[in-house]
């Protein structure tokens, strides 16, 4: 087997779990970060992708774990990123102080968690056909995000073939295993550096190719006591897939 570390240029994963402060704002939220912010990401040398997604109210009612700290989001969002990551990360983060400082930064959000991780894992189901390196660029109908305590283990290794699952490991074919996963991807600790704000938090995503409320108990089931390694599940729940200008989730004040 190809060692993906060979072939992917994913390095990093930068998430913010997101809470948006004002229920009257997530259309002026979404207006701003799908035609706004995103795309000012992708000229960074190092960003390769990126997607956000949805907790609608009955995706919230769905969550599995839902710990004080993540409980309040709404969004979950995702770059990932390449070489160089270190100088990508600081232009990153410098852009973003300079769209604040040009009043091109949403005022009624709070990031409840946000940070980098080392991508430690990828894996796709064979059914999907697509590289493990691949899955996370295939479309998704949403996402499914389990969220642990940490530490992560030092050095962390790939998953090994779905043919042959051992260990702790048995807990991600699992879930590869379920209908409508196509792929799952974990991130861990990226140094001492970024622990300060991620807390050593293991997050894994699991990328739905069926929608995330038909396979949510589902996954929730095993999602919940999480995979034995990497400490308690603090959250564990399904997001939708984010279609531009179709962002009604929340008119009722949801």
């Amino acid at each position: 087997m190809v060692d993906w570390r060979a072939v992917s240029k994913v390095r990093v994963g930068f998430f913010s779990f997101t809470e948006i402060t004002d229920p009257g704002e997530h259309r002026s939220y979404n207006e701003w970060h799908q035609l706004d912010h995103m795309p000012e990401q992708y000229p960074i040398p190092g960003v390769v992708y990126g997607q956000r997604w949805v907790s609608t109210p009955a995706c919230r009612a769905a969550r599995a774990v839902d710990g004080p700290l993540l409980a309040p989001i709404h969004y979950v969002t995702l770059y990932l990123m390449g070489e160089p990551v270190e100088e990508t990360l600081e232009l990153f983060a410098d852009l973003g102080r300079r769209l604040h400082g040009a009043g091109r930064f949403h005022q009624h959000r709070r990031s409840r968690l946000s940070g980098a991780w080392r991508v430690t894992a990828m894996r796709a189901a064979p059914r999907v056909l697509v590289s493990d390196e691949a899955v996370a660029f295939r479309p998704t109908r949403g996402v499914y995000v389990v969220v642990q305590s940490g530490p992560a283990a030092p050095g962390a290794a790939p998953l090994p073939s779905p043919a042959a699952p051992s260990g702790h490991d048995g807990w991600a074919h699992t879930l590869l295993a379920l209908p409508g996963v196509a792929g799952v991807w974990r991130f861990g600790d990226l140094g001492e550096a970024h622990r300060r704000r991620t807390g050593g938090r293991v997050v894994t995503v699991c990328f739905l190719d069926e929608e995330p409320l038909r396979v949510a108990a589902e996954l929730g089931a095993v999602a919940a006591d999480g995979d034995g390694r990497h400490g308690s599940v603090e959250f564990a729940g399904p997001f939708e897939a984010i279609t531009p200008w179709h962002w009604d989730w929340f008119d009722d004040g949801a």
